[in-house]
């Protein structure tokens, strides 16, 4: 009999106390989850283990200032080390970058959950975000020399390409759409001129969720609270699963958990979820 896959799961919760006050414990309940990647915890560890509860194995690396960011690993599988430097040591990414090595079915697989800054054009906060993209696309080579299978979730708070945002036009001078910014992600996966674009192209990452997805619109994963953007659809698809070649192949399913009401979002993201057949 086939092991059963490994269900991967990230989710930007943008306060996990908040998310399960709103029901993201019975989404947790319904799902079951392997390893799940959470962003934006603004918690303390010990607040996590309560809300998730004993079954779970819990990484958590807080930001510097407290209340803010904060990014966290729930695993049904002990990791066996973890790490959280990203960058010169001068750069604080507390919050904002978490590996962990997992032993499943004699692979070891590598998980990062990881918070990519939001940014604003033309400031000191989109400085930041760039010394961010620069440490994290200095890393990944790192991180596939360690691991065959490794995969990096989150939130990046980048919409790739003009499918990945439904307002693009009216984005292309805002943080997320920048073309700056976008070509970070032309080296991590490729370019979409590439031949082998999304197929270990670039630094030799493939997104999953255009991988399943394939040349839609969406699926997004962020909408604004505001106006009516969740019920028109009109939102961003930043929330994704970067694997390795060979973890991504062995990727049977991907799905985007969105909320079926606006009044039933326990967040402004939405959970992306993967099995993989390990």
């Amino acid at each position: 009999m086939p092991a059963k896959p490994l269900r991967i799961a990230t989710i930007n919760t943008n306060g996990i106390r908040a998310a399960f006050r709103k029901g993201m414990g019975t989404w947790l309940d319904q799902r079951d989850v392997d390893i799940l990647a959470i962003q934006e915890v603004r918690a303390s560890t010990e607040d996590i283990q309560q809300l998730l509860g004993g079954d779970w194995d819990i990484l958590h690396d807080p930001a510097t200032a407290k209340g803010r960011a904060g990014v966290a690993i729930a695993s049904r599988h002990r990791a066996s080390i973890h790490r959280v430097v990203l960058g010169p040591d001068d750069f604080d990414s507390a919050g904002r970058w978490l590996e962990a090595d997992y032993e499943v079915n004699g692979t070891v697989i590598t998980v990062v959950s990881t918070y990519v800054h939001s940014g604003e054009a033309d400031t000191p906060k989109q400085v930041e975000k760039y010394k961010f993209l620069d440490a994290m696309e200095s890393r990944l080579p790192e991180l596939q020399k360690h691991s065959e299978y490794a995969v990096v979730l989150g939130d990046l708070n980048v919409g790739h390409r003009t499918l990945d945002i439904r307002n693009w036009k009216g984005n292309v001078k805002r943080a997320g759409f920048l073309p700056a910014e976008r070509e970070y992600f032309d080296r991590i996966v490729g370019a979409e001129s590439d031949a082998n674009y999304n197929a270990g192209a670039g630094l030799g990452w493939v997104d999953v969720g255009r991988k399943f997805a394939g040349e839609v619109d969406g699926p997004y994963t962020w909408w604004s609270w505001r106006g009516k953007a969740f019920d028109n659809d009109s939102g961003w698809r930043i929330d994704y699963q970067l694997a390795t070649p060979a973890l991504a192949a062995t990727a049977k399913s991907y799905s985007v958990d969105r909320a079926a009401a606006y009044d039933e979002r326990w967040s402004d993201h939405t959970p992306v979820v993967v099995d993989y057949a390990i």
